[in-house]
């Protein structure tokens, strides 16, 4: 046995194994090895994606509790200012019943002091119709002489 020989006979079929390796081997492993990496740099990108989605959707909730913080103080200032509203339309009813309920009083008293003055003149006509009856030594007829008490009366 020759080493040279063999030494050929092993170079030629490392040759080919290599020429194998490369035709049927490497390219599949290759489109392994490429697909892996893309699949890898998409698990990236798709990864800074949802974190700049992640620190969007932050930035927009903060925003949107912001303007509702807002729009609820606007409707706290709205429902505050309806209150005082409210309470001196409240004030100004109750004025204005006061002032009636006033006046209806003094209207009332006003009726009561003339019935009680027209009371008092019946009665004071009453009272000087006894005395004078007393004086007379007679009794007054109040029919016949109703003239004369009309006048009696609107002169108390």
């Amino acid at each position: 046995m020759n080493i040279n020989a063999t030494l050929l006979g092993q170079t030629i079929m490392f040759a080919m194994f290599v020429w194998f390796c490369m035709k049927f081997i490497w390219p599949p492993l290759i489109g392994a090895l490429e697909a892996r990496k893309k699949q890898i740099a998409d698990g990236l990108a798709a990864g800074e994606r949802g974190k700049l989605d992640l620190e969007l959707a932050a930035k927009r909730a903060a925003d949107e509790l912001r303007a509702a913080k807002e729009k609820a103080a606007e409707i706290i200032a709205q429902g505050d200012k309806r209150a005082s509203e409210i309470v001196e339309e409240a004030k100004g009813q109750a004025r204005v019943e006061a002032e009636r309920i006033v006046t209806a009083a003094k209207a009332e008293v006003e009726q009561e002091v003339f019935r009680a003055k027209e009371q008092l003149r019946t009665q004071v006509s009453a009272v000087a119709l006894a005395g004078a009856g007393k004086i007379l030594g007679r009794e007054i007829d109040a029919k016949a002489h109703n003239d004369l008490l009309e006048k009696l009366v609107t002169e108390i």
